[in-house]
């Protein structure tokens, strides 16, 4: 977890409006009009900012584009990521195989979620949100750059810096959106459903702007008509991205007079016996990280074991957690709550462990054992992963419209029934895999990409049902003195599900497809029974909340 969003996935949504890459359909509320010859105005009455940015705050506009060109780095170099490092070394890429390289890919897209969480704490104790998405993305940007370098040091370094910069930047922009207007602002759902259209945007273009880069046969030409290495396209893939965050980085700075107070301060400002404290925590927990880094070095831990241990870690967190929640004294109907919201956890987990494989095991797959070709036109196996956003922009005003007409009909499913739906479509996906695995043959022949599409279509739809709801159902359970950490519950469970399609990559080369398609299948199809099953026993734990 898209993204962010994840998928993108877990990409920090306001309370109310869910979590994920797509962006909500938000309906506007009747207003009542004030009198225009006093300049009165209603309660709850749209006041257009002048020169503002579709009638919302013009800090909107640095933060959408913002926005917009940090998800446009992250989509572009995942797209590619997994496929650099399995594409041999005559090809420019690094030559692992997907035993190797699908647990790295995991585990990085695992930490850019988990970075979150202290990446928050940063920012309310320390930086303040304003500098901690400025420092964020000049960290990402190096990142990028770094991985524009033919050096594996340089390779790792740069994965280190873009999972630690998005976990200063991600949790930290969606807060100051919110931050642009007051409680009682009628505008605010609808300035969060025009900032995430940012993230749809950015992740729609990536893959076509770094796929081409990175992987077309036109652009390898150009570099080898002009003198360049064509084996070295894969970075200028990356180097797309970091372009890409830099301009992103310009436009916050000069607009960064647009945000106001925005962010602008840390929540224990004026309390410097607290600040004190908070920056002393920060040191000892980077002096410890610094420790456990010299200490993998010097006894030569491998990236094998580091990608294990931290495995271990994504299970036993949450576990810990969850034991530590329950041993606090609650009341009954909370205590039923936090039940609810474990089932949540574990039914959310699951489906981006097989929503998250996009960038993996179907990425291999397109760029495998699938025709990348449309009226003699070749295009990279990357491009493919655009169009979950495509879908996104087609589909969600469908599905805000279905929900909406339901509504009015009390015939809307519960949230425990679109956890159910997102389960089962995320798992169809995967049925039809075993087919495209199945008429792609024994000797790996290419099929038609109309599978893959299919494949995606399905998957958004599921998408649709469960990210939308995911953290907002989250929130509204859980008692009020842990709310806040029901965002970090909500990364945790996005964190494990990349970590674990990761390691589902890994296999890509030891066992036969259709095993491993239909493996999928036939576990997201055993959790949608359990989810339905569940339906009502989840009902009746969450009580009034729906």
């Amino acid at each position: 977890m898209r993204v962010l969003g994840g998928g993108a996935r877990g990409e920090g949504w306001p309370q109310g409006t869910g979590c994920g890459k797509l962006a909500p359909m938000v309906k506007t509320p009747d207003l009542e009009i004030g009198d225009p010859a006093t300049g009165t105005h209603a309660p709850g009455q749209v006041l257009p900012e002048p020169g503002g940015f579709f009638g919302h705050p013009r800090g909107l506009s640095t933060l959408f584009f913002t926005e917009m060109w940090e998800r446009f780095s992250y989509y572009g170099m995942r797209a590619i990521l997994l496929l650099f490092m399995t594409a041999a070394v005559a090809e420019g890429g690094l030559g692992w195989d997907a035993a190797k390289a699908g647990p790295i890919y995991g585990l990085y897209t695992a930490m850019v979620y988990l970075t979150a969480l202290p990446g928050g704490w940063i920012a309310d104790r320390i930086l303040g949100q304003r500098r901690s998405v400025l420092i964020g993305g000049i960290v990402i940007a190096l990142g990028h750059v770094s991985l524009t370098f033919h050096s594996l040091a340089f390779f790792y370094l740069g994965l280190v810096l873009i999972v630690t910069g998005t976990g200063l930047l991600k949790p930290n922009i969606s807060t100051m959106v919110g931050g642009l207007y007051s409680a009682e602002d009628a505008r605010r759902d609808a300035g969060f459903s025009i900032f995430y259209m940012g993230i749809n945007i950015g992740a729609f273009f990536a893959p076509l702007v770094c796929g081409f880069l990175g992987q077309s046969t036109q652009f390898r030409g150009f570099l080898a008509s002009h003198g360049f290495n064509p084996a070295n396209s894969w970075h200028w893939g990356f180097g797309a991205a970091a372009v890409g965050m830099t301009l992103g980085l310009i436009q916050y700075v000069l607009g960064g007079r647009r945000l106001g107070n925005a962010g602008l301060r840390p929540a224990t400002a004026g309390d410097p016996a607290s600040q004190a404290k908070d920056r002393r925590n920060l040191l000892i927990s980077f002096g410890i990280f610094a420790i456990l880094i010299l200490v993998a070095v010097l006894v030569r831990v491998s990236v094998a074991d580091v990608t294990r241990y931290v495995g271990y870690s994504l299970l036993v967190i949450p576990i810990a957690y969850f034991i530590f929640l329950f041993s606090q004294p609650w009341t009954t109907e909370e205590r039923k709550h936090l039940w609810a919201i474990l089932l949540f956890f574990l039914f959310a987990a699951l489906f981006w462990s097989a929503f998250e494989q996009a960038g993996s095991t179907l990425n291999l797959f397109a760029q495998r054992f699938t025709r990348n070709s449309i009226l003699g036109f070749q295009y990279p196996a990357s491009w493919l992963q655009a169009v979950n956003s495509a879908f996104i922009w087609i589909l969600a005003p469908v599905f805000a419209w279905i929900w909406i007409a339901l509504g009015r009909r009390r015939k809307e499913p519960s949230s425990p029934a679109k956890f159910a739906y997102g389960l089962f479509f995320v798992g169809a996906g995967f049925l039809v895999m075993v087919g495209a695995a199945l008429a792609s043959g024994p000797q790996g022949g290419r099929v038609t990409p109309l599978w893959l599409l299919t494949v995606y279509l399905l998957h958004t739809v599921g998408e649709l049902c469960l990210s939308p709801v995911g953290l907002s159902t989250m929130t509204k359970l859980a008692p009020g003195r842990v709310v806040s950490q029901m965002m970090g519950i909500w990364f945790l469970a996005s964190s494990l599900g990349n970590f674990i399609g990761g390691q589902v990559a890994g296999v890509f080369e030891k066992f036969p497809l259709p095993w491993i398609f239909g493996a999928v299948f036939g576990v997201c199809m055993l959790f949608t029974l359990i989810a339905v099953a569940l339906i009502r026993p989840i009902k009746r734990l969450m009580g009034e909340v729906h």
